[in-house]
Parts: C-alpha cells; sequence; structure tokens
C-alpha cells in the first residue's frame, strides 16, 4: 500500500492542477494557434498539418467522445492526461527499473516527476490542446521499456511492446526518430553484443504495427474531409505529409550566429524550467553520481540529439522540441536526490524529512508563481473570435482568411461545430497548392472553380452575387466584408 501511495499522490496533484488551469475551449494561449486544425481535423475524419499525426488524431477522437464539457475542452483533457502520464513515466522509470541506482525511492521520485510535470514547458502544453505531451508520454514510454529487464518468459512481449511504443511515437512526432540510436545500443549491450534474430523481428513487428496507424491517412483523404492537408491519397502525396516536406527548408536556415544565440537561450531555458535548485540537484545526479549505465546513456544521447534540432530548426517554438531534454534533466534531478540519500545512509530518515519539506516548499512556490504564465482557464479570444464571424459574416459570404489563428479557428466553428454551412472558408495561403483546390471543390461543390488560375480575384468574378469577406486575426480581430463580387478581398 505505501508504494501506491506517491504514485498516486504525483498523479492526483498533478492533474488537479492541469485541470484547474486548462483552457474551456478553443484556445491561442501558450503557442497553441494549431489547436483549431488538430481539433477539426480529428472529429471529420480528416488530416492534420504535416506530418498528419496519426496517433494523436485517433486518441484525440475517442477523447472527443467523452461527454463533458465543449469538444475543445474534451481534446485539451487529453493533452491534460498525457502530461500526468508523462510525469507518472518519470517516476516509474528511476522508481521502478531495476537499472535505476535509485531503484525503490519514492522520494527521488516524485521530486523528479514534480519538477517535470510542474516545468512551464510541459505545463502549457498540458492544459491546451497540442501534440508535445503525448510525445514526452510516448517517449517515456519507449525509455521505460528500453531499460525494463525482463525474465526469459516475458522478454518476447517486451521486445513487440516496446517496438509498439516506438511505432506509435513516430506516428505522433517525427522527432521521436532521435530516440531509435539509444534503442538499438541499448537492445545490442543487453544481449550481449549477439545477434539475435529473433528479438529483432520481435521488434520489427511491433515498430510495424504501431507504424500502422499512418494507413488510415490514406482512409482519411479518400472520403474527401473538409480538412485534409496533402490529400495524402497518392504514394507521392502521402509521403509530402508524413516526410514534413513543407518544413525541411527551416532545417539548417539559421546562420551560425542565430545558431550560437539559440545555443545561449537554451542554457536559460533550462533554468527557466528547473530554478537553481533543480539545476544544481540534476548537476549533482548527472556528474557527480554518474555512473556507466543504460539510463544515463539514454538520457545524455537525448539532450545532445534534441538540443541540437532545437537549435537547428529554425522556427519561433522549436523550444517545444526541448521537452524530452526536460524529462532527461527531471531524470537527472531524481537521480541526484537518490544518491545524497543513500550518501547519507546513517542521517537517511532525517535527509528524507528534511528534502521533503524543502521541495515540497520550493514546488508550492514555484507553482505560484508559474501559474499566471501557464493558465488558459481564462483565455477566450478564440472562442469570442469564432463566435463574432459566425454571428456577423453575412449570408453565403466566402471568406478569405490568411493567419493560423483565423484560418483555423473558423475551420473549428465552421467545420467543427458545423456552424454557418451557408459560408466558403478559404485559406488563401493555402491556394497555391493543388491538394488544398482539391479540398475546396469537394467541400463546397456549389461554387464554380472552373478557372485555370484559383485565385481570390477569379473565385469572386466565377461566383457573382456572394458576399466577400477578409477575416484576420494578427494582434487583433479584422473583419471586413462588401455585398458584391468586384471588389477584391
Amino acid at each position: 500500500m505505501r508504494k501506491i501511495i506517491p504514485p498516486v499522490f504525483l498523479t492526483l496533484s498533478l492533474f488537479s492542477i492541469y485541470l484547474a488551469t486548462l483552457a474551456p475551449g478553443l484556445t491561442w494561449a501558450n503557442d497553441g494557434a494549431d489547436g483549431g486544425d488538430l481539433i477539426s481535423a480529428a472529429v471529420t475524419g480528416g488530416v492534420a498539418h504535416p506530418s498528419g499525426y496519426p496517433t494523436y488524431l485517433l486518441l484525440a477522437r475517442l477523447f472527443q467522445m467523452i461527454p463533458v464539457g465543449t469538444l475543445a475542452f474534451r481534446t485539451n483533457l487529453m493533452s491534460a492526461l498525457a502530461g500526468v502520464l508523462s510525469a507518472l513515466l518519470v517516476y516509474g522509470i528511476l522508481v521502478w527499473v531495476s537499472d535505476s541506482p535509485v531503484q525503490g525511492n519514492w522520494l527521488a521520485g516524485l521530486v523528479a516527476g514534480f519538477s517535470f510535470g510542474l516545468s512551464p514547458i510541459i505545463w502549457s502544453q498540458a492544459v491546451i490542446t497540442e501534440v508535445y505531451t503525448l510525445h514526452t508520454a510516448l517517449a517515456a514510454l519507449v525509455i521505460l521499456l528500453t531499460l525494463w529487464i525482463p525474465s526469459e518468459r516475458s522478454r518476447t512481449w517486451l521486445e513487440v511492446m516496446r517496438g509498439l511504443a516506438l511505432g506509435l511515437a513516430l506516428g505522433n512526432q517525427l522527432t521521436s526518430v532521435f530516440l531509435i540510436p539509444p534503442i538499438l545500443f541499448i537492445s545490442a549491450w543487453q544481449s550481449g553484443w549477439k545477434f539475435n534474430l529473433r528479438s529483432i523481428l520481435m521488434a520489427c513487428s511491433g515498430l510495424g504495427a504501431g507504424l500502422l496507424v499512418y494507413g488510415s491517412l490514406p482512409l482519411r483523404a479518400f472520403s474527401n474531409p473538409p480538412v485534409n492537408w496533402g490529400n495524402p491519397a497518392t504514394l507521392n502525396q502521402f509521403w509530402w505529409l508524413v516526410s514534413g516536406a513543407l518544413y525541411q527548408r527551416r532545417l539548417l536556415d539559421l546562420p551560425l550566429a542565430g545558431m550560437l544565440e539559440r545555443g545561449r537561450t537554451l542554457a536559460g531555458l533550462l533554468l527557466n524550467q528547473f530554478e537553481l535548485p533543480g539545476i544544481l540537484m540534476g548537476l549533482v545526479g548527472l556528474v557527480y553520481y554518474f555512473r556507466p549505465s543504460r539510463l544515463y546513456f539514454i538520457t545524455i544521447f537525448n539532450v545532445i540529439s534534441f538540443s541540437l534540432f532545437a537549435i537547428l530548426y529554425a522556427t519561433f517554438d522549436s523550444y517545444i522540441y526541448l521537452l524530452p531534454v526536460f524529462l532527461s534533466f527531471a531524470l537527472w534531478i531524481g537521480l541526484g536526490i537518490g544518491g545524497l540519500l543513500q550518501s547519507v545512509r546513517k542521517h537517511q530518515r532525517l535527509a528524507r524529512i528534511g528534502l521533503l519539506i524543502f521541495f515540497t516548499l520550493w514546488f508550492f512556490t514555484a507553482s505560484l508563481v508559474r501559474w499566471p504564465e501557464v493558465d488558459a482557464s481564462r483565455d477566450t479570444n478564440a472562442e469570442q473570435f469564432g463566435a463574432h464571424a459566425m454571428q456577423n459574416l453575412p449570408q453565403n459570404a466566402i471568406v478569405f482568411t490568411d493567419s493560423d489563428q483565423a484560418i483555423f479557428g473558423l475551420w473549428y466553428f465552421h467545420y467543427a461545430l458545423k456552424q454557418r454551412p451557408d459560408i466558403t472558408v478559404i485559406a488563401t495561403n493555402l491556394l497555391g497548392w493543388d491538394w488544398y483546390l482539391h479540398t475546396l471543390r469537394t467541400t463546397y461543390p456549389g461554387l464554380d472553380w472552373s478557372a485555370d488560375v484559383i485565385w481570390p480575384p477569379t473565385i469572386i468574378s466565377n461566383n457573382p452575387g456572394h458576399p466577400v469577406c477578409q477575416v484576420s486575426y494578427w494582434d487583433q480581430e479584422e473583419i471586413s466584408c462588401v455585398p458584391g463580387s468586384s471588389a477584391n478581398p
């Protein structure tokens, strides 16, 4: 019973905090503009932006069936539970795995779990619709299954489960590919560097089963959903989507000075996640108590690989790709706590009480400070924007829009909530793609799409009598409409 209390306490505490700060509906908080796209793709059986995120879409659709709150709230809830699971798995890696130097030390597991679960970036992603808490949960699960030493009878099933978890992780976030090299190295290490065909085949079968989620993308495309990025019904379009070809140019797109600046920023982000006590304890766990082991190898490899990717990937939100780095550092914090307790065996009970009081006060204070920074429970900007647009757009309007907030916000209200079926929503920055023109033709068959070049002026001239509106949201909402079809938006 005593072994159950710490993980249950961790789970209930984090879930309560996440629930109190969870967005009640569609939100753009915490760089969450993609929420409208993900929710709409999931509920309409569609395809989200590259790389398609099939694992996420399948799980999100299950959560959307829960009869609680709004459609967006149910999808936000999935992020919260995935965030809790991530922290619980951090606890499990330290406490349950025999390879862990602090196995059985519940205090080390609690401190590590709370350190990660209450770090600002994972907390911010746990209260909105995004793919990143599921990413960390699956990554932590893969690490746990990689470090778990099975009995001879269960070894085969463990290989399958590890491959399955990795396949599902790749179906949610392509950067999960960075988990493969340490898995291969550790698998060879565990087998005594002997070639084991059976283990390889079982692991590959699990991986293949997990990757089958990508097979859902062409099936979704065949139904011509209104959200159908890439229309992956052909092999070429499928590869364009799942390879993230749309974003590949952003890799290595920074000058050397920009990369160096990002490297310096990473150190600041690390300090912001764990503050000075956590940084010091993590360094103690990494340096002072270091010993060659599979746990240290996989965490160090993750820190290096995911840090390099975040530095080299030229997007404004590339910091989110550091979540596996923060997960690894939280494990080092736990290793530091466990190492300190083992170093004071004669006074371990007193040290345990002292550390428990210190970290309880630290987490309580840090939570109060971080709460306003990540709280999305009062964010209603996206909901107000969508409700205002649906209420004020003219009947049968052709609506052109050009910002992620506006596009995905309108998709959520128009496609996911099925409001204003009379209007036509067109993302002008996607008109250059054949797949998007196909989507428009199948979604709005009542309009004339016969022009050689489909562009706002030709759409307007081919469909006289429709009011024309321009809707955008950058710093504020902008909606402008003209009654005729002769004016360009």
